[in-house]
């Protein structure tokens, strides 16, 4: 049984190296029950790397995530990931997609789930339509939709908003938005400080691997976010 003491997440000392390259440097930090944590950070500032220790798909060089006071063995099956590519198939419809997904989560019911999700992220009128002949933003709406088919208790989101146009950008914002009111925990990467800063409840800006600064939402305003970003990464 969750122990609600315990934040969901814990990163303690957490590195990762690639030869001689310090891609993480030594995080620490809390991810909590309800949080929407926006990190935002250059190219190369090892955003992606942290994600993909987070949802346990590459282990670190040394430090530890733990989910509810254990190490990682547990994240895959807790965490929806929503990463660069949509790894959707293509020649399947966007129903048969979640169907399929469906059932290598094991989920009972996968027909109404694939449905409700389906509506829920905009697509119910595309159903039947082969992927293939989705824009991105509809591809990255389906994406969404598949990470969160088995109630993830957390959510991670490698730039959701790469490649979309103003409509899909909104779209996206205004789904996302409907995540963060229902108190779903999610730990989002994004360049889009516009967006990134509506939707958090906390920002992080990671610089050359380590963690730069970290604040409230309500303790900035775009501009005043606009303007410490660029004297962080200009520096």
């Amino acid at each position: 049984m969750a122990n609600p003491s315990l934040p969901l997440v814990r990163l303690t000392g957490l590195t990762k190296k690639f030869g001689a390259v310090s891609a993480v440097r030594n995080l620490n930090f809390q991810i909590h029950r309800g949080d929407f944590v926006a990190i935002f950070g250059p190219n190369g500032a090892g955003k992606t790397t942290l994600l993909k220790m987070v949802a346990g798909l590459t282990s670190p060089t040394s430090g530890e995530v733990k989910f509810e006071g254990d190490r990682s063995a547990r994240a895959r099956a807790e965490t929806g990931y929503v990463s660069h590519q949509t790894l959707l198939y293509n020649e399947l419809t966007g129903r048969e997609n979640l169907l399929f997904y469906a059932r290598l989560y094991g989920l009972d019911g996968g027909a109404d789930l694939a449905d409700s999700m389906l509506s829920r992220v905009g697509l119910a009128e595309a159903r039947n339509l082969m992927v293939r002949g989705f824009s991105r933003g509809m591809k990255q709406r389906l994406t969404l939709g598949r990470a969160l088919l088995h109630e993830p208790r957390l959510l991670l989101l490698d730039e959701p908003y790469t490649g979309l146009d103003q409509h899909g950008s909104r779209l996206l914002t205004r789904l996302l938005g409907t995540l963060r009111a229902e108190g779903r925990t999610v730990l989002m990467i994004t360049h889009n400080l516009a967006e990134g800063l509506e939707l958090s409840t906390r920002v992080m800006i990671l610089h050359r691997g380590k963690l730069a600064h970290q604040a409230r939402q309500e303790e900035l305003t775009r501009s005043a976010l606009e303007n410490l970003y660029f004297e962080i990464v200009e520096r």
